[in-house]
């Protein structure tokens, strides 16, 4: 069944383009949730008088994700988790969890969806993470788990206390 896109679907297109679809996800999916219409000769005909307008938002939005993606490029985020022994995570660093951080320390509004993360982030460390900002445009934004600069700042100014602690104790062991 050929429908007209009215809005970006992932994996079909985005407004104004006509694509075939099978009649069920038409029907049941995009026809209820108003993100489609039937490609009849009138609605094809209303199509073509508003490809102007269609181009201008298109235009318009990827002006916007391409000025997101400078601000996002290259840049890094860090997620507080708690580590095991051996840099294992105690659960894991989701999408949302990724989006937030992106929120609070860049002031920049991500939809969790839009994190890419194949799965769970398992393990301590950096990680490169893609954004999908808008059909192909992506910006790689680097998550720092569980040791950030503080922390390990933090723990350079115990370890030589635990150290002298620990000679202490061996020297007390000997006498």
């Amino acid at each position: 069944m050929k429908v007209i896109l009215l809005g970006e679907i992932k994996g079909k297109g985005g407004e104004g383009d006509v694509v075939d679809v099978a009649q069920g996800y038409a029907e049941n999916y995009l026809f209820p949730k108003k993100l489609a219409v039937a490609a009849t000769k009138g609605n094809l005909k209303q199509l073509d008088e508003r490809r102007n307008n269609i181009a201008k938002r298109e235009a318009v939005r990827i002006e916007n994700a391409n000025a997101l993606k400078e601000t996002l490029e290259g840049k890094q985020v860090t997620v507080d988790a708690t580590v095991g022994d051996e840099g294992i995570l105690f659960g894991s660093v989701t999408a949302a969890m990724i989006a937030d951080a992106i929120k609070d320390q860049l002031d920049v509004e991500i939809d969790r969806k839009r994190v890419e993360l194949g799965k769970p982030i398992k393990v301590a460390g950096a990680h490169q993470v893609d954004v999908s900002l808008y059909r192909e445009i992506r910006a790689t934004v680097t998550v720092l788990v569980g040791v950030t600069a503080e922390t390990a700042a933090e723990e350079t100014e115990e370890a030589p206390a635990e150290a002298a602690e620990a000679a202490e104790a061996t020297e007390e062991a000997a006498e």
